[in-house]
């Protein structure tokens, strides 16, 4: 019953994120036991079609008030169709200095919306593969449920 309590809650988090733009993808992957490892890679493919458009690329994280990090590095690597591919190596921050959580969330489940990329242009159309590895000095990384990735058009402000 907890379970889809939680889940309830995360759909309805992540809808309420990205009801007001048109996505171009989202999805959202569980993290198997609760624990990220090391070797574990979490992908996600994203075919495109509009080169013109801009988009706002964020990274959606879900972790339990158990986690023990105010904040969390990845490795994000991108194929393009060509096949080429480049790695980023980008830093969430999950809490303030104080330690208070930045996520969203009911209990100690916590939601994180999080703006890897802006305004960014896809350079050819095709399938991107966008694969996340956990860059933290533990080999196994307890408390984190699920990642994932919005891709929304972007809006001038």
């Amino acid at each position: 019953m907890q379970n889809r309590f939680r889940l309830f809650f995360g759909a309805l988090a992540i809808l309420a994120l990205v009801g007001c733009h048109e996505s171009l993808f989202q999805e959202s992957k569980p993290v198997p036991n609760k624990i990220w490892e090391i070797g574990n890679t979490i992908s996600f493919e994203v075919e495109v079609t509009d080169t013109m458009e801009g988009y706002d690329f964020y990274i959606d994280l879900r972790n339990e008030a158990t986690y023990q990090y105010a904040n969390i590095f990845m490795f994000v690597n991108t194929t393009f169709p060509s096949g080429k591919s480049a790695i980023d190596t980008v830093e969430c921050f999950l809490a303030d200095q104080s330690g208070r959580w930045l996520g969203t969330g009911l209990g100690d489940v916590l939601d994180n919306h999080i703006l890897f990329k802006q305004n960014i242009r896809f350079p050819n159309e095709g399938t991107y593969t966008f694969g996340f590895q956990q860059g933290m000095r533990n080999e196994a990384l307890p408390s984190i449920l699920d990642l994932g990735i919005t891709i929304e058009k972007h809006k001038n402000k």
